[in-house]
């Protein structure tokens, strides 16, 4: 979140101001992560050979001999080379694929490939043609004819459960008997790195969480009833016989009147709420051993309040930030139960899979996290279904927006939402912005793995802006929608406890969006001035929350400055290098304070210990 004058926090506030692709609705089959550090030592590399089809066919297998082509009719992301499949316009299948090895004890295989699809059917409803990517016998995502773009898109996978294995990466793509559509494949790549998961990693419980959902609106789009389901698995040694519900959004009323409602529990039993009623209790049937799985369901019911929040409505517009209950996170520590904090965030959770149909008038445009698929309902509404792949949360928003639409250099769709009294002038600006921002960091950290970004324009948001997988809340500022961007990285990909160690999201977005700004922060650390000596860059939200004034200034201004110093100390290239490095190795991942550290430590021969000291960074 960029946070703006509200409030307790004054003038001191600094400037103010998404597996995932475009899925069919049928969620695929996700590559399961490991259950437990893989032992070996890794030897990073990229294992795919001839992924950008410039050397000829080897080692590539392929139904025919037209398949990789740098024939007329396509153009190639890169180079001259390409591979097409289909696009005959008659009933036709088309292969493609290669064995890899995938090295062991890596953290981290990213698969990933440049994907273009143009068709001559005209439906927005029908999947006709079909390319499905695999690895093993693992179905990654299938595109159709519905996804057709104008460039090429990268696709990005995790596939780090299959280190230490040969696999193959495998297209097949399907046409009907009538209008072509092509698929057009490029610059294939599986690139390997980091050390093994770290040790806590494993030990964060309930894991691999998966989100069933379909809830309908009123007229409106300020209630929303239905049913979620989740379902999890026990990854820690010790038995489950319990798990807790997030309801964040009850902040925004009361014990006796909350916004959100979980009702009719099955797989488990309710017990009370707690934490101001932000927090649900479900006991277990039988205690859930490591390795296991289990699933809880629920009906839900959401009311949104009146107000430009991150979860309310601002007169036409609804906006549902944090409001579908999600698994708390168990670890060394214990459950995270921590409050709400209207100052910062709480939302700790580890990535997950969701699948949400929203069913809701037509007359309401519904952005969210993931990729949609609007499909007719009953008379008069639209039902909406996004797909979102290794997420930490799903948010949406509805309303008679005014969108706009275009697509980075990078290949990313950006998508932005305006309500009323937003110009075409400062909506194309946002755009440009948008664009712009999610290739900048991508550049940095790691290419953009949620398919398309949804930005919602607001200038009544108190917040300045908040961030979701896959979609933001923001005002008409260039430098809110580049942080808020900034946060698909730090907090999306690369997670972390936000209430206990909001440093490493807020702090590393911040100095993300002045690189993105072509800012060096020079000198910045030079007007420090600590309010007492408990005050440390370190400090959770219940500091925080405690020296409301001082939270921006600290979190935000001094974090950055620090890691502009940290680059400083190390040199541009080497300070670039571990921040792509530590992204990668904990990507969809929790970072901590002490892994960072560790982390610039090894980069250099340099003893950081008073560095560390100077910066007020313990942990």
């Amino acid at each position: 979140m960029r946070p703006t004058p509200h409030k307790a926090l004054a003038a001191s506030v600094l400037a103010v101001a998404a597996l995932a692709a475009a899925l069919l609705p049928t969620t695929p089959a996700a590559a399961a992560p490991p259950t437990a550090p893989l032992a070996a030592a890794c030897t990073p590399a990229q294992v795919v050979t001839n992924g950008g089809f410039e050397s000829g066919t080897s080692p590539w297998s392929q139904s025919s001999t037209s398949v990789i082509t740098n024939r007329t009719g396509q153009t190639a992301h890169g180079g001259t080379s390409l591979a097409w499949l289909n696009g005959v316009g008659s009933t036709h299948t088309d292969t493609l694929s290669q064995s890899v090895t995938i090295p062991a004890g890596c953290g981290t295989a990213t698969l990933t490939f440049w994907l273009h699809i143009d068709t001559a059917e005209t439906t927005s409803s029908t999947a006709y043609d079909k390319l499905t990517a695999k690895i093993g016998t693992t179905t990654l995502a299938t595109y159709s004819n519905l996804n057709k773009n104008t460039g090429y898109v990268q696709k990005a996978f995790d596939v780090s459960a299959f280190a230490g294995q040969t696999v193959s990466v495998a297209f097949t793509g399907t046409e009907d008997s009538s209008l072509q559509t092509s698929f057009v494949i490029d610059d294939v790549a599986l690139d390997t790195s980091g050390d093994t998961t770290p040790p806590a990693d494993s030990t964060r419980t309930p894991a691999a969480p998966s989100y069933t959902v379909s809830l309908s609106s009123n007229t409106s789009g300020t209630v929303w009833t239905g049913h979620e389901s989740a379902t999890f698995t026990n990854a820690s040694s010790t038995a489950l016989s319990e798990v807790y519900l997030r309801l964040w959004d009850n902040y925004h009323g009361t014990c006796s009147a909350t916004p959100i409602t979980v009702t009719n529990v099955t797989g488990g039993t309710a017990g009370a709420l707690s934490v101001g009623c932000t927090a649900l209790q479900v006991a277990l049937p039988t205690p859930l051993t490591q390795g296991q799985t289990a699933t809880i369901g629920f009906d839900l019911g959401i009311t949104v309040p009146s107000g430009a929040d991150r979860f309310g409505y601002d007169g036409a517009f609804s906006f549902i930030g944090n409001a579908l209950p999600v698994l708390a996170v168990k670890d060394a520590a214990g459950w995270h139960l921590d409050p709400y904090t209207n100052n910062g965030e709480s939302f700790y959770s580890l990535a997950a899979d969701f699948q949400v149909t929203l069913d809701h008038p037509s007359t309401l445009l519904v952005p969210a996290t993931g990729a949609s698929v609007d499909t007719p309902g009953s008379s008069g509404r639209t039902v909406t279904t996004a797909t979102a792949a290794k997420v930490r949360d799903f948010a949406w928003a509805a309303g008679p927006f005014t969108k706009i639409s275009g697509t980075s250099t990078a290949g990313t769709p950006i998508n932005i939402y305006s309500v009323s009294g937003i110009s075409s002038a400062n909506a194309q600006s946002m755009l440009t912005t948008a664009k712009t921002a999610v290739d900048a960091h991508a550049s940095r950290f790691g290419a953009y793995p949620y398919g398309e970004l949804d930005a919602v324009i607001d200038n009544n948001f108190w917040f300045g802006g908040m961030e979701y997988p896959g979609f933001v809340l923001d005002l008409v500022s260039t430098t809110a929608l580049t942080h808020e961007i900034g946060h698909q990285w730090w907090y999306g990909i690369v997670g972390d406890d936000e209430y206990n160690n909001p440093w490493l999201d807020e702090a590393f977005t911040d100095y993300a969006t002045d690189l993105a700004l072509n800012k060096t922060g020079t000198n910045c650390w030079n007007s420090v001035s600590w309010s007492s000596t408990a005050e440390k860059i370190t400090n959770s939200m219940a500091y925080w929350d405690a020296h409301s004034s001082r939270y921006s200034t600290v979190v935000y201004g001094y974090g950055k400055c620090a890691l502009h110093d940290l680059r400083r100390v190390l040199g541009d290239t080497v300070m670039a290098k571990l921040l792509k490095d530590y992204a990668t190795s904990h990507w969809y991942g929790v970072s901590t304070t002490s892994e960072f550290k560790a982390a610039a430590q090894a980069a250099t021969t340099t003893d950081l210990t008073s560095f560390w000291t100077q910066h007020r960074i313990d942990g």
